[in-house]
């Protein structure tokens, strides 16, 4: 048995679920076969895996399932085994993308700046270590340093655009996943470059690109990307020295400002233990840790 606070949730979640289904998600869910109509419905699958992780913080599959089994059978009666559950939740894949941009998309807090942006990445593990070989979703993973946690590892990036809130962590406004090894400012080119209008963008060092944006897209597209300051290579000392305090103060205004992202990731892991995936053994079971973690971060939106 559940508290009736939680069973309310329980309700909200699985009416949005429905809601959703019927009008989107279902077309991305459909079946070529004879069960195409299974007993136990992927509205209900994907409502247990949303109550688990966001009202219980279970992430496993099997805790999800063993929880569901003995707290929610009642309302669950249904319930396949585990293999079967977890092989069903693997089919989700583009279901619960789609539910992750509905909820970003749709429940947009009102006090996001229009005028201001933060971007940056986070590595999602499936394998650490510097001379560790990831042989786990190889489509989607590959071998990347995480400067922050000083660590080489195997898997993938989450890379997010999102809009500064005063006093608060931001709300993304878009995030894109690729391999560990692809390079933040190439994707934010590639993903963003030519989609955005008349912002201010806080980056780290990696997205200084002086000759992109101040003589290209500050021209076009009235885009500015600050970022702290670069070392220019083979620049003279006394160069350095007569900039130095310059360049210290400019830099940690950008970092200050900047800060709030490195804050949501860490909300998100927090929340989810998106970040640790080494559990994971299919590139599907991968974009379903990814989506269906974010899924569950966002979820109170709906409540």
């Amino acid at each position: 048995m559940i508290s009736n606070e939680k069973e309310q949730k329980l309700i909200a979640i699985y009416f949005y679920i429905c809601d959703l289904y019927d009008k989107e998600l279902c077309f991305l869910c459909q079946r070529n076969s004879n069960n195409f109509q299974p007993e136990f419905t992927d509205q209900e699958l994907m409502t247990i895996y949303l109550f688990a992780g966001h009202e219980q913080r279970y992430f496993q599959i099997k805790e999800i399932h063993s929880f569901t089994k003995d707290y929610l059978l009642n309302w669950f009666p249904k319930l396949p085994s585990y293999q079967t559950f977890s092989y069903r939740l693997n089919l989700l894949v583009s279901a619960f993308q789609a539910l992750t941009n509905k909820l970003i998309g749709s429940f947009k807090p009102e006090n996001c700046s229009s005028l201001l942006s933060l971007v940056d990445s986070m590595p999602i593990i499936t394998c650490a270590g510097k001379n560790r070989t990831g042989k786990v979703a190889t489509e989607l993973t590959a071998k990347g340093f995480c400067s922050t946690k000083n660590l080489y590892y195997y898997g993938c990036k989450i890379h997010t655009l999102a809009s500064v809130r005063q006093g608060t962590i931001p709300f993304p406004e878009s995030i894109i996943i690729t391999p560990a090894e692809d390079n933040d400012l190439t994707v934010f080119k590639q993903a963003w470059g030519d989609n955005i209008l008349s912002k201010a963008i806080f980056g780290d060092k990696i997205y200084s690109d002086k000759e992109y944006f101040n003589n290209n897209k500050r021209k076009t597209q009235n885009i500015e990307m600050l970022t702290p300051v670069k070392g220019i290579k083979d620049q003279a000392e006394v160069i350095k020295q007569r900039n130095k305090a310059f360049n210290d103060l400019f830099s940690a205004a950008v970092s200050k400002v900047r800060q709030p992202i490195e804050a949501f990731f860490n909300w998100l892991n927090e929340k989810t233990k998106i970040q640790r995936a080494m559990k994971v053994r299919s590139t599907a079971g991968l974009l379903n840790h990814i989506y269906g973690k974010l899924a569950v971060a966002f979820i109170y939106l709906i409540f």
